[in-house]
């Protein structure tokens, strides 16, 4: 098995590649597609409209970075706003759906203002 230098080295020789070194080359020269999560891809929107995205040395890990602390942010706040009156369940089934996405609103209006629409970048 050749190393990965060595494999390049071999492709750009033009010489007859194995398919497992076939299925190698295709792993290293295929770009890393990163997925995020709901508020890691808002963020990487808004940074690049704003022409922000390419002063981050490691985009992929702050806006999964981001992805976290949305989810950290989101848990504290329900745990914290669930208990006021204003999103107390009721019994009844259409109040309290009303109550939850009042709350759910609330929330992540929270974390937009907060975290995605900012332009400060850690």
């Amino acid at each position: 098995m050749l190393n990965d230098k060595r494999l390049l080295e071999k492709v750009n020789q033009d010489k007859g590649l194995t398919v497992d070194e076939i299925k190698r080359y295709q792993q290293l020269v295929q770009p890393q597609k990163h997925v995020y999560g709901k508020y890691g891809t808002l963020k990487r929107k808004y940074l690049e409209d704003k022409g922000l995205d390419w002063t981050i040395a490691d985009l992929p890990a702050y806006l999964h970075g981001v992805d976290k602390q949305a989810e950290d942010m989101y848990n504290v706040l329900y745990a914290k706003l669930s208990p006021s009156p204003l999103y107390k369940r009721t019994g009844e089934f259409m109040e309290d759906y009303r109550r939850l996405t009042a709350l759910q609103h609330a929330i992540e209006e929270e974390i937009l203002s907060e975290l995605i629409y900012t332009e400060e970048v850690v």
